[in-house]
């Protein structure tokens, strides 16, 4: 049975390898030589400008873009204060402020000052039965549906659902700022075996 489950499961959903994109990280960002982790180093490291690059919040995108199907990853947020992750379109804005909506592109939720909250636009604050230590995000492309959801527990976060999207969307990540070293841990990108979604 167990089996037959976990077949069901490849077949409805991808688990896709997802890395961190060094071209499109700020300046400030730290990433892992395997590109699953990334945190704030709180100074500029040395890095060329392009296009790709953020330049003013503290952004990464995954090296993998989808147009189609379904896709599924976790991130562990494991000793973090503050941080934001969902998915973005292509075409976001990466250079001066930016302000998280889906309007603007981006499908997140955050976490800021023990408060979590769907970037709606408006904000939708989160009811949590216990802080997450892994948070796990689910895309249908056709359906217009992205989910989060606390990943140890499977307890559903939030979802956005009936979003037409238009071009590629991309796994989207920012640790937040570093707070004096009470925000230094990683945003880490957790490898898993199966898909969960049913």
């Amino acid at each position: 049975m167990a089996g037959e489950r976990d077949e069901l499961q490849w077949r409805l959903c991808k688990l896709v390898d997802v890395t961190l994109d060094p071209d499109t990280a700020h300046a400030y960002l730290i990433l892992s030589a395997d590109g699953k982790q990334v945190r704030n180093g709180d100074t500029r490291q040395n890095v060329p400008d392009n296009p790709k690059r953020f330049s003013y919040v503290v952004n990464v995108l995954g090296k993998q873009g989808f147009s189609a199907g379904k896709f599924y990853y976790e991130v562990q947020v494991k000793g973090k204060t503050a941080w934001t992750f969902g998915v973005a379109r292509e075409s976001i804005t990466r250079k001066g402020d930016i302000v998280f909506s889906p309007k603007n592109g981006y499908w997140t939720i955050w976490l800021r000052n023990g408060t979590y909250v769907a970037l709606a636009g408006p904000s939708v604050p989160l009811s949590l039965k216990e802080k997450p230590q892994r948070v796990g995000v689910f895309v249908d492309y056709e359906a217009g549906l992205v989910s989060f959801y606390d990943a140890d527990c499977w307890y559903h976060l939030y979802s956005y659902a009936n979003v037409k999207f238009t071009e590629k969307l991309y796994p989207f990540f920012s640790p937040g700022l570093n707070d004096g070293g009470k925000n230094s841990s990683p945003l880490i990108i957790s490898s898993i075996s199966i898909c969960p979604i049913k």
